[in-house]
C-alpha cells in the first residue's frame, strides 16, 4: 500500500486533467478501464520520486568512467549512501545511450517508523528531501517547544501551506519524509536573523538517495533525465551561436555549453534577475565560459532596432543557429509533487505565453535552423496541441526526428497524424508505474519512470 496519497488537486484542475487523459480518442484507442488506469497511475506516481537520481556529469573536464570512480568514492567517503551495508553496494551505472549520464537507484519507500517528536517542513523542502537532500534550515516551518541541536525528529512536509511559520505543532494535513537529527535550536530557527545550511541531517530517509549537497560541484549536476535529453536532441555543435529562451537555472543552459566543448556562444535569457545570477554561477561553477546571461523578456527578444547592450538582447531576426524553447509551464509532471496549489486559470494562462515565445523563436532561428520545444508538464494544450498549432501557424517548420529517443509517443486528441505523434517524445511515468524490478533494469526504469516531460524538434527551412 501506497504511504502518500495521490496528488492533492483543486477540483477543477483534477477534472481538467481528468478530461486530458480520458479523452475520445484515446479512450478509442486503449479503452475506457485502461484510460482511466492510467489516469490514476499518474496521480499516485506524480507524489513519488522517480525511481533513478539522474546525474549528469561534466565530461568537457574527465572522461565519465573518471568521475563515476571518483563520485563513488566521495559518496562513500561522506556517508551519502546510508548504512555501510548500503554503502558497500551502491550501484552506480552509465546511461548505455547518454554519454554523460550517471543513474543511481533510489530505494523506497522503506519501512520507517515516525517518532514522537515532529517537525514540519513546507512542501518545496518535502520534495527536495524525497529526492536525497537534508532539511535545510529556512524550509523548516514548525519545531517541537524545546528543539536543541542533535535531537531526533520525524520530518514531515506540510501539503497545504497552512501550518504557521514558528507552530509547535501541527494538525494539517501532512506527510512523514523520514527522520533525522537536528543540527539547530528552536531559537536558532525562529528569530530575525535565521540560521542557514542543513537544519536537520536526514539519517532514516524514506526513500533512501545519496545527497549531492557540495559534492564535486564541477563535475555533477543534478538533472532530471528528460531535461538531459533535450540537450542532445537540440544537437549544439562547436561554434554555433544557440539561445535558451528561458534559461533558469541553467542546467539546460551549461549542458548546452558541454556539448560544443565550450566552443561558440550561448545565449540565456531570462526575466528575472535573482536567477540570472544563478545561470552564471552554475557556469562559473562548471568551468564554462561561452555562457552569455541576459536579464529580458524572451517575448520581446526579436527587434531591427539596436541592442541595449552590446551582444545582447533584442536581437535582429535569423540571428541563431539553434533555439531552446523550454517554456513557462504548469509543471504538472515535476516529481515528487504531493499537493499543486494552482487554479485551472493559472494552468490555461500558460498555452497564449508559451505561442508568444514561438512567435519570437521562430524569428530569431535562421533558416536551416533547429528551435526545440519542452516542457514539464503533462496537459495536451501545452505539449502536442502547441505543436499542431506550431506546424499550422508556421508553414517554415517541419517535424524532425529526435536523438535520442527515449520517451514514449505523443498523446492522442490533439489533432496530430501517427507519423507526428512518433516524431515526439512524451515522458510518461504512468505507463511505467508499478512495474516489478524484476522487470525492470535500471536504465529503463530510469527512461520510463522520470518526471512527465515533452519534446518536440522542428527544423525551419
Amino acid at each position: 500500500m501506497s504511504i502518500f496519497p495521490r496528488i492533492s488537486l483543486k477540483p477543477e484542475v483534477h477534472e481538467h486533467l481528468k478530461n486530458v487523459f480520458l479523452n475520445k480518442e484515446l479512450v478509442a484507442a486503449v479503452g475506457a478501464v485502461e484510460a482511466e488506469l492510467r489516469f490514476q497511475r499518474l496521480l499516485l506516481c506524480l507524489s513519488h520520486p522517480p525511481a533513478v537520481t539522474c546525474v549528469r556529469v561534466s565530461t568537457h573536464l574527465e572522461p565519465r568512467e573518471r568521475i563515476q570512480g571518483r563520485l563513488a568514492e566521495r559518496l562513500r567517503q561522506e556517508g551519502c549512501c546510508g548504512s555501510p551495508a548500503e554503502q558497500g553496494s551502491l550501484d552506480m551505472v552509465p546511461h548505455p545511450q547518454l554519454p554523460d549520464v550517471l543513474l543511481l537507484p533510489v530505494s523506497g519507500p522503506r519501512p520507517v517508523a515516525p517518532l514522537p517528536s515532529e517537525l514540519v517542513v513546507g512542501a518545496q523542502c518535502g520534495n527536495a528531501v524525497l529526492r536525497g537532500a537534508h532539511v535545510f534550515t529556512p524550509g523548516i516551518v514548525a519545531t517541537p517547544k524545546f528543539l536543541q541541536c542533535g535531537d531526533l525528529v520525524s520530518v514531515f512536509s506540510d501539503l497545504e501551506g497552512s501550518c504557521c511559520r514558528g507552530a509547535r505543532s501541527f494538525q494539517g494535513r501532512k506527510v512523514f519524509l523520514g527522520n533525522g537529527v537536528s543540527a539547530v535550536n528552536r531559537s536558532s530557527v525562529f528569530c530575525p536573523e535565521p540560521a542557514r545550511g542543513v537544519g536537520v541531517r536526514m539519517v532514516e530517509p524514506l526513500y533512501q538517495s545519496p545527497s549531492f549537497d557540495g559534492v564535486l560541484p564541477s563535475l555533477v549536476f543534478l538533472q532530471n533525465l528528460p531535461s538531459v535529453v533535450v540537450g542532445h536532441v537540440l544537437g549544439p555543435r562547436p561554434g554555433e551561436r544557440i539561445l535558451d529562451m528561458c534559461a533558469a537555472p541553467g542546467g539546460k543552459t551549461c549542458h548546452i555549453a558541454a556539448l560544443m566543448g565550450d566552443q561558440g556562444e550561448v545565449v540565456a535569457l531570462d526575466k528575472i534577475r535573482s536567477k540570472i545570477d544563478r545561470i552564471r554561477q552554475n557556469a562559473r561553477t562548471l568551468q564554462l565560459h561561452s555562457v552569455r546571461a541576459h536579464c529580458f523578456n524572451s517575448t520581446q527578444a526579436v527587434s531591427s532596432e539596436p541592442p541595449q547592450e552590446a551582444g545582447g538582447p533584442p536581437f535582429p531576426p535569423e540571428s541563431f543557429d539553434r533555439v531552446l524553447l523550454d517554456a513557462p509551464c504548469s509543471s504538472l509532471g515535476q516529481r515528487p509533487n504531493m499537493a499543486v496549489a494552482g487554479s485551472l486559470k493559472e494552468i490555461r494562462s500558460y498555452p497564449p505565453l508559451q505561442r508568444k515565445l514561438f512567435h519570437a523563436a521562430v524569428r530569431l532561428l535562421r533558416p536551416g535552423g533547429v528551435l526545440v520545444y519542452s516542457t514539464c508538464t503533462v496537459t495536451l494544450a501545452e505539449n502536442e496541441e502547441q505543436v499542431f498549432w506550431a506546424l499550422d501557424t508556421f508553414r517554415c517548420l517541419s517535424l524532425q526526428p529526435q536523438e535520442p529517443h527515449l520517451g514514449a509517443e505523443g498523446m492522442l486528441g490533439a489533432g496530430l497524424s501517427p507519423d507526428q505523434r512518433r516524431l515526439v517524445q512524451r515522458f510518461s511515468p504512468e505507463l511505467s508505474w508499478g512495474r516489478s524490478d524484476a522487470a525492470a533494469s535500471l536504465p529503463h526504469r530510469a527512461d520510463g519512470d522520470s518526471i512527465g516531460f515533452f519534446i518536440a524538434k522542428f527544423l525551419k527551412s
